[in-house]
């Protein structure tokens, strides 16, 4: 490898990377050729000059591995070069603040690419480079940084037309096309996959051994964030809850600051990014390692709930299918609990138990924690086949109410697995963390003797 570039922060193995910027060649190839234009995510400020922790875009990793801000992937199929990076180049003074940079010299060999230019050279080379392709494939209508380059473009490519090579005569959506490639995870992605959810299931393990009335839900969230970043994960992949008693009633709940009570119970939600992979992991736990009857009955119906969708989730099922399974148990069990009246398919079709119940059971996982392509195509679900991988993460959320019983009151659960759809079913990415009501008893208690 290159001594000149940044050692450790590029994979050395670029296989991946090449096979999906050749199967996303050849579906442009399928419809007649063309070009695709993508740029990774800017640097933002956040405040006083002080920029946001930088995340590259997640499709433009995907095609290329490349993590630095203020670059541009081109894919040809036409002529050669057909993949094409501009980027920018090594500057030391700025390296000396920043840290190195990969630089255009380096940037081919680096990623697998056949061509590097300076960023700068973008809008001069861009007209030459596109001239000619049947089509154009881009980020449409995203932000006006991309709407503005695009303004200076399309003319330039009008105007180069009527000297020679043809303007493209469409437009069509980049984002679509990666996205449904980007539904089924190939070997690569699956082992970091693999590794981001077993740091997450520790880090939870961690805060059920920490865990003890009187500590803030902060006091868990460092711990977390903590055993994320000492076992090699970049950060959390989303922002983390830690909501202890009724602030489990809140779903995006993140303030984090209330102190854990004796009696209560904690939800946490949360996970990881392992080099652009994220984790998505719920638990819900006695603060103090006992769970009461109310709170017992609650969480095992929700832990059957998830046992069903689970259950649901094989090759040729449906996306929706794992939701309707969990729906079906929570229905039933709240009718048996005395919270919904009526038959299980009137409550099914009036959606009473959205009262109680008001999410989804999953969504797509990937490099992005609500992972790109549709989960319903031409008003149908997708069907589930093997590579895809998706959240398992039904609920209950009881408020105060005079016609809930008193017990029940401000209990927040929600239990959550990321699953990945195999030949004959599915394998659960994240039971390295107990899921059981007695296992997490166990655990809690043999750290408190």
């Amino acid at each position: 490898m290159n001594p000149d570039f940044p050692v450790g922060r590029y994979h050395e193995d670029l296989s991946a990377f090449a096979k999906r910027r050749a199967s996303l060649l050849a579906q442009l190839e399928v419809t007649g050729g063309g070009a695709l234009l993508l740029p990774t995510a800017p640097e933002r400020i956040r405040n006083g000059g002080t920029t946001y922790p930088y995340r590259f875009d997640s499709d433009f990793y995907y095609l290329t591995g490349y993590i630095e801000p203020d670059a541009w992937l081109l894919l040809r199929t036409h002529e050669s070069p057909r993949s094409v990076l501009f980027c920018r180049d090594r500057d030391p003074e700025k390296e000396l603040w920043e840290g190195r940079r990969l630089g255009v010299a380096a940037a081919p060999q680096a990623l697998g690419l056949e061509a590097a230019f300076p960023l700068a050279e973008l809008d001069a080379k861009l007209p030459e480079l596109v001239a000619g392709a049947p089509a154009l494939w881009l980020p449409l209508a995203e932000n006006e940084e991309i709407d503005a380059r695009l303004r200076r473009l399309l003319p330039a490519l009008r105007t180069k037309a009527r000297l020679g090579p043809p303007a493209p005569a469409t437009l069509h959506d980049a984002r679509a096309l990666i996205a449904r490639m980007r539904r089924i995870k190939d070997a690569f992605e699956l082992e970091l996959m693999q590794r981001s959810a077993t740091i997450a299931a520790h880090a939870h393990r961690r805060a059920m051994r920490v865990c003890r009335p009187g500590v803030h839900e902060y006091t868990l969230e460092a711990e977390i964030i903590a055993e994320f970043r000492r076992h090699g994960a970049q950060g959390p992949s989303y922002p983390t809850i830690v909501a202890g008693g009724a602030n489990a009633c809140i779903l995006h709940y993140t303030d984090n600051r209330s102190r854990l009570k004796a009696g209560e119970l904690v939800l946490i939600d949360a996970g990881c990014e392992y080099d652009g992979y994220a984790s998505d992991i719920t638990r819900t736990f006695p603060v103090d390692g006992r769970f009461r009857p109310p709170q017992r009955l609650l969480y095992d119906l929700v832990l059957a709930a998830q046992e069903a969708a689970i259950a649901a989730i094989r090759p040729g099922a449906t996306f929706d299918d794992p939701h309707q399974a969990a729906v079906r148990v929570l229905v039933q069990g709240l009718l048996d609990l005395g919270f919904l009246s009526g038959s299980l398919d009137e409550a099914l079709e009036r959606q009473t138990y959205k009262r109680f119940y008001m999410h989804r059971t999953g969504h797509w996982l990937g490099l992005d924690v609500h992972d790109a392509g549709p989960t319903h195509e031409n008003g149908l679900p997708v069907t589930l086949v093997p590579g895809m991988v998706l959240t398992v993460e039904p609920g209950l959320y009881v408020p105060e109410a005079d016609d809930v019983p008193r017990d029940f009151w401000n209990l927040g659960i929600r239990i959550e697995d990321d699953a990945l759809v195999t030949e004959r079913g599915c394998r659960l990415l994240t039971r390295d963390v107990p899921v059981a009501a007695e296992a997490i008893e166990a655990l809690m208690q043999h750290e408190s003797d």
